[in-house]
């Protein structure tokens, strides 16, 4: 995956991958390509960050009204129809409203949080 993100990027061109918490992004080999790859970043969200699931669900929902309904005829049409779309969303937006109900399940000083 990262190597074809590199190949099909100018070469130099700084590039941002963010990612979760899951060990599978930190392996030795994702480490060896990362030094051989300066130019590459990695991101990783926080522990327990579930509200970014809002922002998944907003992408969610521009794949699904956008994207697969669509038909594109080059890379410049698809980003024109995803800014049209954007615009008209941000007309009439509509504010997330995240709250966490469990109580029980905070973290707290003394929470158990593995430490990558």
């Amino acid at each position: 995956f990262l190597t074809d993100i590199v190949a099909n990027q100018p070469r130099r061109k700084e590039i941002h991958v963010i990612a979760d918490n899951l060990s599978a992004h930190k392996t030795k080999l994702v480490t060896a390509f990362l030094e051989q790859h300066p130019n590459v970043h990695m991101h990783f969200t926080p522990t327990y960050s579930s509200w970014l699931n809002q922002v998944e669900l907003w992408f969610a929902k521009i794949e699904r009204d956008v994207i697969a309904r669509g038909v594109f005829t080059s890379v410049k049409d698809l980003k024109a129809k995803l800014m049209r779309y954007i615009r008209k969303y941000n007309e009439a937006p509509k504010p997330v409203k995240w709250k966490y109900f469990d109580a029980k399940r905070r973290i707290t000083t003394d929470s158990t949080v593995t430490v990558y």
